[in-house]
Formats: structure tokens, C-alpha cells, sequence
């Protein structure tokens, strides 16, 4: 399948083997990192045509739109590259969990490190 992402923008992406980049998903207004995921160029075409979260499953190899059975969705503000070209940033309305598991974000369960208490 030939995407129809903007050559231009394509040109700048910088891709894993399997032709992904990284996507970070960020919560507008408050900058909270929801998720990461990972986007084909069709998935990205489509987010920046549509302004749905698309993502690319690897583990169903297919295309799929945040919340399109859970009803958790995102609506995307803003799509942004990062200066190396492997990473771009969506900023985004998060309805319901953001994480599959039900959390709000992926990154709730497990803390490696915590702040450090000032006293």
C-alpha cells in the first residue's frame, strides 16, 4: 500500500527496519506523557488528515485509531517532528485511559525512581 503521506514530510522520517517511527502521545495543557506507540507513514498521514490518534499494532501488524473500540480516544492538537526525525510528539484531548490496561497513562504502574523529598 502506497501512503499518502507528504513526500516532504516522509523525507525527514527516520524509520526502525520494520519502516515505524516512535510516537509519544501527550496530554495538552498539562504536558502529561500518556503513551508511547508506534506509527507507519499511513498512520501518520491519517492523524495529521483526520486529527484521530492512528497508530501502527505490531503485534496485529495493522493500523488502528485510539479508542476505536474502547471509546478512549484522542483528538490530536498538534503533531510535531523531533530534530533527529525518529520520534514525533502528538499533543492531544485523552478521553477516558490512555493505557489498554485501564490507566490513565502507560506509565502509572511501575515507578523506577521517585522524586526526591525536600525538606
Amino acid at each position: 500500500m502506497t501512503s499518502a503521506l507528504d513526500p516532504t514530510i516522509a523525507a525527514r522520517l527516520k524509520r526502525t527496519a520494520d519502516g515505524l517511527v516512535c510516537a509519544v502521545a501527550q496530554r495538552k495543557g498539562t504536558g502529561e506523557v500518556l503513551m508511547v506507540a508506534w506509527m507507519d507513514d499511513e498512520a501518520l498521514h491519517r492523524t495529521l488528515t483526520t486529527r484521530r490518534a492512528t497508530y501502527y499494532s505490531r503485534s496485529r501488524q495493522q493500523l488502528w485509531v485510539k479508542g476505536e473500540t474502547s471509546g478512549h480516544t484522542q483528538y490530536v492538537h498538534e503533531v510535531r517532528l523531533d530534530c533527529d526525525g525518529d520520534t514525533v510528539l502528538l499533543v492531544v484531548d485523552q478521553v477516558g485511559a490512555a493505557c489498554h490496561t485501564g490507566d490513565k497513562t502507560c506509565f502509572d504502574s511501575t515507578v523506577l525512581l521517585a522524586p526526591e523529598q525536600v525538606s
